[in-house]
């Protein structure tokens, strides 16, 4: 991975303004449109599945987010993705909350085995759950593992064929070949809701507009931990954590290859 590819990212994201299709969280579908905004994409939240394999056809990058699924949402992202998969366009699967019931666990497994996902995005837990692993969990929150997160992203880009994506206090990505460990971030992006959501919808915005996925995987990835680090040293001595929110999207908005080129830390 060479940093020159993510600095043209950048700037090839200003002239595509690649369209991004979700299929998400309604807890966090609004910060998810504007943090898309925000990097320069365009949303479309579309979720009918009368009209899913139209919007694909739109799209650039399709996102699917299990934050709120229900049966009828799950149908549309099951018939979105395919869509997606006969396009040629990139799925990134957000697996919000698997492990924590079986439910969640089930559906994610059929649709990874009905749609072909290019890029997964989620915390430790998720990860371990979607390979067959087990472990306590609390909701959407992080539970303890006895594997490390580098090869738990390993063994899941190999064992998933898609390119995984951790988040935590480091950031692991790996293609199941080459793995990547960013160290920007700040505690405070695990005190609002949303940021592993639009994380998702940033490495959409990148992934839409180049076949190398690995490199926009990261690009999405340590643009959110980067902004995340930069805002919470925006922060006045009385702001609190709606600022720090507020500070996040400026951030986002804010961010260019050369800010991200001084800014981002690789181990």
């Amino acid at each position: 991975m060479k940093k020159s590819v993510i600095n043209d990212l950048f700037l090839l994201m200003k002239d595509r303004n690649p369209l991004v299709h979700h299929i998400t969280n309604g807890v966090t579908i609004n910060d998810c449109a504007n943090v898309t905004l925000a990097i320069g994409g365009s949303p479309v939240m579309a979720t009918n599945i009368e009209e899913v394999c139209d919007m694909v056809q739109l799209a650039d990058a399709l996102v699917i987010n299990f934050g709120t699924t229900d049966e009828s949402m799950y149908a549309s992202m099951i018939r979105a993705g395919q869509a997606a998969n006969k396009k040629g366009i990139p799925v990134i699967f957000d697996p919000v909350g698997v492990g924590a019931t079986p439910f969640r666990t089930s559906r994610a497994i059929d649709l990874l085995n009905k749609v072909n996902v290019s890029i997964v995005r989620g915390n430790a837990t998720e990860i371990y759950a979607l390979i067959g692993g087990k472990a306590t969990t609390r909701g959407v929150d992080t539970g303890e593992l006895t594997i490390s997160k580098v090869e738990l992203a390993l063994k899941a880009s190999q064992q998933l064929q898609a390119i995984t994506v951790i988040s935590g206090e480091h950031d692991v990505i790996s293609d199941g070949t080459e793995t990547v460990q960013i160290s920007n971030g700040d505690i405070w992006l695990t005190r609002i809701t949303g940021t592993g959501c639009m994380t998702a919808s940033l490495i959409a915005c990148f992934a839409g507009i180049t076949e190398d996925w690995f490199s926009a995987a990261i690009a999405g990835m340590s643009v959110m931990s980067l902004a995340g680090e930069r805002a919470k040293k925006a922060l006045n001595d009385n702001d609190g954590i709606g600022t720090y929110r507020i500070k996040l999207m400026d951030e986002i908005s804010l961010m260019n290859e050369q800010k991200w080129a001084e800014g981002v830390r690789f181990l």
